[in-house]
Parts: C-alpha cells; sequence; structure tokens
C-alpha cells in the first residue's frame, strides 16, 4: 500500500460508519495520505426516489442523516485539528455514480466502506448493495466489518 496517497471513506450516515471512518482516518496517518469523506445517498422521498408519502418516516430519516452528519463532521474536524487533510463530499443522487465519479474526478487510490449487505430498509434509504459499488471500482477497496450487535 506504499502508493495510497488519495483514500475515499464511503459513509452511508448511519452509525456504523464511525469504524469505517476511523479506518481512514489511522491509514491516512499512516501513510500521509489525503481522505475524502462521501456521504452519498439517494433521497427515497423525493420524485426520483421511491416517492412514498409517509411524513413521518421522511422526518425520521431527515433526523438519521443530520444526526449522523453533525456527528462525523465533529470526528473530522477532530482529525483536521491534528493536521489529516480531510475534504467531505456530500451527494445526493443514486451512490453507485456519485461514488465512481468522486473515485475518477479525485483519482483515489483506495476506498473504505462497510462490508455488511445492506437490510430492506438500508437499501430502500441508501440505495444499492456494496456488490454493485465493489465491482465497477477501478481502484482497490477496503471491506471494514460492522461490530455485531449485543444480545439483547
Amino acid at each position: 500500500m506504499e502508493d495510497v496517497k488519495r483514500i475515499l471513506v464511503v459513509s452511508r450516515d448511519t452509525q456504523y460508519d464511525r469504524k469505517a471512518v476511523h479506518y481512514g482516518f489511522s491509514l491516512a496517518r499512516q501513510y500521509g495520505a489525503k481522505l475524502y469523506v462521501i456521504h452519498a445517498v439517494h433521497n427515497p422521498f423525493s420524485l426520483r426516489g421511491w416517492n412514498l408519502p409517509i411524513p413521518s418516516l421522511m422526518k425520521e430519516y431527515k433526523k438519521l442523516l443530520r444526526d449522523t452528519r453533525k456527528e462525523l463532521a465533529a470526528m473530522i474536524n477532530s482529525e483536521r485539528k491534528k493536521g489529516i487533510k480531510v475534504t467531505q463530499l456530500v451527494k445526493e443522487g443514486d451512490p453507485e455514480k456519485e461514488i465512481f465519479k468522486a473515485v475518477r474526478d479525485e483519482k483515489i487510490d483506495l476506498i473504505i466502506m462497510l462490508a455488511h449487505e445492506e437490510g430492506h430498509l438500508e437499501h430502500f434509504l441508501f440505495g444499492r448493495s456494496n456488490e454493485e459499488i465493489i465491482r465497477k471500482m477501478p481502484c482497490s477497496v477496503l471491506l471494514v466489518k460492522k461490530e455485531p450487535e449485543p444480545a439483547q
């Protein structure tokens, strides 16, 4: 991994993304690489999305995005203060296309993203599966396993 100069972390604005972002910080520090964090989600409540008229679910979706982005922004700002070069890319649209465009435009060497397969709700809220994204990427991909849920 000696040629890793530009790293892209894919954030789907879930609580598990923190682990992928931490991997990005760690590798950026270790290799002196520039770090990009992309928030690429489609809006399932827009005309291009599923367009379901469920106001309470739409409110929860917006709150989830707002809260998670706030937390991730705090993490990123903390790392910037430590000297890590971090660029946040917030994109709304087809996540696969937006991620591929960022990889191409920013000349990304390594993508870091969560390894788990999306459930039905995540697929509805955030779009396609990792498999479709991974197959088309022209660079290496590091998949991060999410921590298992504690038994209740």
